[in-house]
């Protein structure tokens, strides 16, 4: 039977719910759908590399509501940060950070580092809040396989592997989060994405 879970009001706070239970959700971000569990939940957290055929070693990055949410996440906050965050936050900028004694190693793998989203799709956001801690936020789909944008092919990518869909409408696709190291100087990208290097060189190299 298929879990698909209107994105209104009561359905996000369903979903919310859900997630608070120890459930995973798959929820709509502004470049593809997610898997969210509570990222200091391990079990639920190792249960989406299951669903995902992930492996360990590879790290999950979390999504907050809130910059205000980053000091308990993060062990220390750059200058540079505080610059990237105000400029690019909300959006699809995912900053690598020295993770907190508090972060799992499940989510780091192992690297004392944790990425880290104020994602700018209000679905997402209003999810966040209502489960009032961070939450995962890796693509919505099996490891190597194609992400997905709309609640009907999360359906058919991982089924009833998971607990619910929320189900917010076609996301707008494209590439995933660009991935931005600030742990090092210059800040490292790891992964070009929705935002090109070209937006980030000038508060990469100038300070």
């Amino acid at each position: 039977m298929k879990r698909i879970i209107p994105a209104d009001p009561p359905g996000i706070d369903r979903a919310a719910q859900s997630i608070l239970e120890g459930k995973i959700i798959a929820f709509p971000t502004e470049t593809f759908y997610g898997l969210g569990a509570r990222a200091f939940q391990v079990e639920a957290v190792q249960r989406i590399f299951a669903i995902k055929g992930r492996e360990e070693r590879n790290p999950i990055l979390i999504l907050v509501a809130s910059r205000d949410w980053v000091p308990r996440l993060a062990r220390k906050i750059p200058p540079r940060a505080q610059i990237l965050m105000k400029h690019f936050w909300p959006g699809p900028l995912t900053l690598v950070f020295e993770a907190s004694q508090s972060i799992p190693a499940v989510i780091t793998a192992g690297t004392g580092k944790v990425g880290i989203r104020l994602t700018s799709h209000p679905v997402a956001r209003g999810l966040i809040q209502r489960v009032g801690e961070a939450i995962t936020g890796t693509s919505a789909n099996r490891s190597g396989e194609p992400s997905c944008q709309t609640a009907e092919e999360v359906w058919k990518a991982l089924g009833e592997r998971i607990d619910g869909i929320l189900d917010g409408g076609k996301t707008m696709g494209g590439v995933g989060s660009t991935v931005l190291d600030i742990t090092s100087d210059p800040p490292r990208i790891i992964r070009e994405g929705a935002i090109p290097r070209s937006e980030l060189d000038p508060f990469l190299f100038s300070f």
